[in-house]
């Protein structure tokens, strides 16, 4: 049974920082290109940074310089880290595995997904 399970999210002020885990079982861990996706209210959901089984990452203009991703294989766990958190950057955030790293698509596997929210 393949599982992937968000944590971290929460409440933080603008300007704080979140560190978001994943953390997958079920599943070849290295095999597969991991992602973070948000999704606002009434918007649709889009891609915050991906990585490639061999490292490459893809990170979206509006958190380029503020979110970065990464993957530790042998701990089967995908983090985002969030620094300058801004109030536009409130969302459900979720969790993404893939074969293939197309991150104009919506598609893979999926966490439940972790509330993220920025405000004062």
């Amino acid at each position: 049974q393949v599982q992937l399970v968000e944590s971290g999210g929460g409440l933080v002020q603008p300007g704080g920082s979140l560190t978001l885990s994943c953390t997958a079982s079920g599943i070849l861990f290295s095999a597969y290109a991991w992602a973070w996706f948000r999704q606002a209210p009434g918007q649709g959901r889009d891609l915050v940074a991906g990585i490639t089984y061999d490292g490459k990452t893809t990170v979206a203009d509006s958190v380029k310089g503020r979110f970065a991703i990464s993957r530790d294989n042998k701990k089967d766990t995908v983090t985002l880290q969030m620094d300058s958190l801004k109030v536009e950057d409130t969302a459900v955030y979720y969790c993404n595995a893939r074969f293939v790293p197309d991150w104009d698509k919506v598609n893979g596997l999926w966490g439940p997904g972790t509330q993220v929210a920025v405000s004062s």
